[in-house]
């Protein structure tokens, strides 16, 4: 495939403007898997800003209102759309961060565009292209997280899809492909294939770990692996790394074995901000 002309992405953070993408630093796109709680976003929030602010890196605060994809009926979803919405409008008037959430419905679009900075399009529905094409229309950047069935050359054809609609900008994301029935296994020349589309490339190190469905009716992970796959990446060549971030992890009611606690995310901004310096990418 043939090269294209790399872009970024503009986003704002307490009125100061960043970039995603070609020429800028590296950025973190970082919070709990899901949201929790209006004081518990306020507070993981603000303590993972502290860290990557002092790390030199921007950042934008993910938190999910819903899990659409849990292995178990019974598995926590989430508070909801409206209330997540509400959480998330008062962590980026409050803390002056940009925000993003996942959307997994057309009708859900209109709505969580008005508050997040950044759409996120969950990894099962990469292909669902009525709910590519009502992101794009709402002209907010959009983050695609590349299906773990899919392979990285054709994620061109999910980003077209919502540059078609007039996005704003598309950004592609890696976070594993299947390896068997459970783990998944990162190949980080999709990383490399993934650039030549143009858009920002975003590395996500936390799902990259999760055994789907691997602990009895909900997933599991290994967090010893998310440092090592992370700096990896970042030599290779990102843009953005996404990472999952909760105080206490394995009391965390959604992805709690993938997920790093602030200490570990503090440690591991030290190994990337040199990485970063050295402009391997």
């Amino acid at each position: 495939m043939k090269d294209t002309p790399r872009k970024s992405i503009s986003f704002n953070k307490a009125n100061t403007p960043f970039q995603i993408g070609a020429g800028a630093d590296l950025a973190l796109i970082c919070g709990p898997c899901a949201l929790e709680s209006l004081d518990h976003a306020l507070f993981l929030a603000s303590s993972i800003k502290k860290i990557v602010e002092a790390a030199g890196f921007s950042m934008i605060f993910k938190g999910s209102f819903d899990k659409a994809n849990r292995t178990s009926v019974g598995s926590f979803r989430g508070v909801g759309q409206a209330e997540g919405l509400e959480i998330l409008s008062k962590v980026k008037n409050e803390l002056g961060l940009a925000v993003a959430t996942d959307i997994h419905e057309v009708s859900q679009v209109a709505n969580v565009s008005e508050v997040v900075d950044l759409l996120q399009i969950p990894a099962f529905l990469c292909r669902q292209t009525d709910l590519l094409l009502a992101a794009g229309a709402t002209e907010k950047p959009t983050m695609i997280k590349k299906g773990q069935f899919l392979a990285p050359a054709d994620m061109a054809f999910a980003a077209e899809k919502v540059m078609s609609a007039g996005s704003a900008g598309v950004m592609c994301c890696e976070r594993g492909s299947c390896f068997g029935y459970r783990d998944l296994i990162v190949d980080y020349r999709s990383l490399m294939i993934m650039r030549e589309f143009g858009h920002p490339v975003v590395f996500d190190a936390t799902h990259s770990v999760q055994q789907m469905g691997g602990a009895s009716g909900k997933s599991g992970g290994d967090r010893k692996f998310v440092s090592m796959l992370a700096r990896a990446a970042v030599a290779v060549g990102i843009d953005a790394l996404f990472l999952e971030c909760h105080q206490d992890p394995d009391s965390a009611p959604s992805d709690g074995p993938n997920m790093l606690n602030p200490e570990m995310l503090k440690s591991l901004l030290v190994d990337l901000r040199k990485l970063s310096d050295l402009k391997l990418n």
